[in-house]
């Protein structure tokens, strides 16, 4: 008991700094959600049902647009499919866990609890892998609800001059740099990047669902090619 609870209190240490970036993020998903007219319980359901940073702020710009329901969900599933990477990567870790603990531990997988969480569990073996996840995933879990209802109550009295947007890239740069490792990672972020540059004009926010397919498969053919 004594070892997962400092097991759970490392993970939490660990989740501090990153809070730091994800309540800007948060709040920048809350504003831009009643900014969209989504009215507010919706956009607290959004929060806690969807809880995907990227996902809600490309579901909440769609649905500004006036964007049609399928276009909607199916951006919010495709953006979401690296998750089920993640799960598969992460999950041999979480073998002798019961189905009813693999959901709830599913349940908080996010970039940047998968990334933490997965250096730790190759380092060191002796880590109780659930509680340092649950230490990570419970405080960011927490942290994103409160700093979204913030959002969802401020709505657009954010002060422009707080520029809470420039926070939503840095902390998938901070998730994407240490994951970077090899070839085929190096160019996947590359062409993924590269390619979400270049086709940012496209309708619906289509040019990132363009851009991680493109990403993926350049990061899959390499690898297969290595």
């Amino acid at each position: 008991m004594a070892s997962s609870r400092a097991d759970f209190l490392s993970g939490v240490r660990v989740s501090l700094p990153i809070i730091l970036g994800v309540v800007p993020f948060g709040m920048v998903a809350g504003v831009a959600a009643v900014s969209a007219g989504i009215p507010v319980v919706q956009a607290l359901a959004m929060s806690v049902v969807i809880f995907a940073g990227a996902s809600q702020l490309a579901a909440a710009d769609l649905i500004g647009r006036s964007a049609p329901a399928v276009v909607v969900v199916l951006t919010v599933l495709i953006i979401n499919l690296r998750m089920m990477m993640y799960s598969a990567s992460i999950a041999p870790y979480f073998r002798k866990q019961s189905a009813r603990w693999k959901a709830g531990l599913a349940y908080l997988l996010t970039d940047q609890a998968y990334a933490v969480s997965l250096i730790r569990f190759e380092q060191d073996e002796t880590t109780s892998r659930r509680w340092y996840y649950l230490g990570i995933g419970v405080p960011l879990w927490v942290s994103w609800q409160i700093a979204t209802i913030a959002g969802i109550l401020l709505g657009t009295s954010v002060p422009s001059g707080w520029h809470l947007d420039f926070a939503v890239p840095l902390v998938f740069l901070a998730v994407l740099v240490p994951s970077v490792t090899d070839r085929a990672t190096t160019v996947a972020a590359v062409v993924g990047g590269t390619t979400a540059v270049a086709a940012d004009g496209l309708p619906f926010n289509l040019g990132l669902v363009t851009a991680a397919i493109v990403g993926i498969l350049a990061g899959l053919l390499v690898e297969e090619v290595v």
